[in-house]
């Protein structure tokens, strides 16, 4: 740490080492005291010269100093300077700078408590650091997936004034418009839904309810889609599973998985969705049959606005699979994924036992 940074003003005892001189002197004279008044009956305290007395007195004298200033040094090395150290600190991160580092004092063999809240602090500072650059990086992302939309209803909105276009134009300017429309309203839709869900304002409320029947009315929902594309989807469900749940926190999981399933996969190709149960947990798959994810994109995939297909970032905004996270967190869920490239996904989620009830 920088030794010429001042004192915080805040700061008002300096820890004068004279009080600690005076203490330390009456105790040592009080100990002189105590020793004489054992040797009483051995010594005669009427023939001592005065010489002997003051020369006690600053030999005693020039203890308290040594031990002054030994106990001062010791305490200005090993918690004052340490805990200056850590006000500036965190007097700098509360500023806004999140790269300070406070070095351990000793090795890790041999930390102190000081070392341990040193080592703790750079941690939080990390953490911290972290949570500031997603924060700039969803206000870029979100400025960024707002402009982009607003600009081509904008674009299409003045071509649409032109007086000489033709009504097939016309038609695929509104079509465009309103699209990027529900796009737009889709993304701030999901940016209040996942800011409700952080801040915990939106709070699960579990009732028992059929999760097959919500599992084939969710597919359903998508038959114009994978029909579309000539997909094949089937579906290995067991005829009846009660859950307790939160049936619409639940649907946004499977709305954003099976959506994502139909995007991904290639056309004529194939979708699977299986659920099953076990004595601990009931288990969803959705497997496709896309192009596949490689390692990097397997880590990241759960990132806000992340898109690792950039071939098909039009096509969404990043945020289904951050919600899908978040909600089954707050459930005590899981969701992990498996890919081979070329072959396909399969994202598997699974929820505890103890949102399930057995029929």
């Amino acid at each position: 740490m920088d030794e010429n940074v001042s004192v915080d003003p805040r700061v008002k005892s300096k820890g004068s080492p004279f009080f600690n001189f005076i203490l330390i002197f009456i105790g040592l004279g009080a100990l002189t005291t105590g020793q004489m008044f054992i040797l009483q009956n051995y010594l005669d305290h009427e023939s001592l010269p005065k010489g002997y007395i003051i020369g006690i007195l600053l030999y005693w004298f020039f203890i308290a100093i040594i031990l002054t200033l030994f106990i001062q040094g010791r305490f200005k090395r090993n918690y004052q300077q340490p805990m200056k150290d850590l006000a500036q600190s965190a007097r700098k991160v509360g500023e806004g700078d999140f790269s300070v580092y406070i070095s351990p004092r000793h090795l890790p063999e041999k930390w102190d408590y000081i070392d341990v809240i040193f080592a703790d602090f750079n941690v939080m500072v990390e953490e911290l650091g972290s949570i500031e650059t997603l924060k700039t990086d969803f206000f870029s992302n979100v400025s960024h997936e707002i402009k982009t939309p607003l600009s081509v209803i904008q674009n299409y909105a003045e071509a649409l004034k032109v007086e000489n276009i033709t009504p097939e134009q016309k038609e695929n300017y509104i079509e465009t418009i309103i699209a990027s429309s529900a796009k737009l309203t889709n993304l701030i839709t999901n940016i209040l839904k996942l800011n409700k869900l952080e801040n915990q304002k939106l709070q699960p409320i579990s009732e028992p309810y059929d999760l097959c029947r919500q599992l084939t009315e969710c597919a359903l929902s998508y038959e114009e889609l994978w029909t579309a594309k000539s997909l094949d989807f089937v579906v290995e469900i067991e005829d009846y599973a009660t859950i307790e749940a939160d049936a619409s926190l639940l649907e946004i999981v499977w709305n954003n998985l099976i959506s994502n399933a139909i995007k991904f996969s290639a056309p004529e190709g194939t979708i699977t969705m299986k659920q099953t149960s076990t004595a601990n947990q009931l288990i969803v798959s959705i497997t496709d049959s896309g192009l596949g994810m490689n390692e990097e994109t397997l880590k990241r995939m759960f990132d806000k606005f992340y898109q690792g297909d950039t071939s098909r970032s039009t096509e969404g905004n990043g945020l289904g699979l951050a919600l899908v996270l978040r909600v089954l967190q707050l459930m005590d869920g899981t969701i992990s994924a498996t890919s081979t490239i070329g072959q396909g996904t399969t994202i598997t989620v699974k929820i505890p036992v103890r949102y399930k009830i057995n029929h």
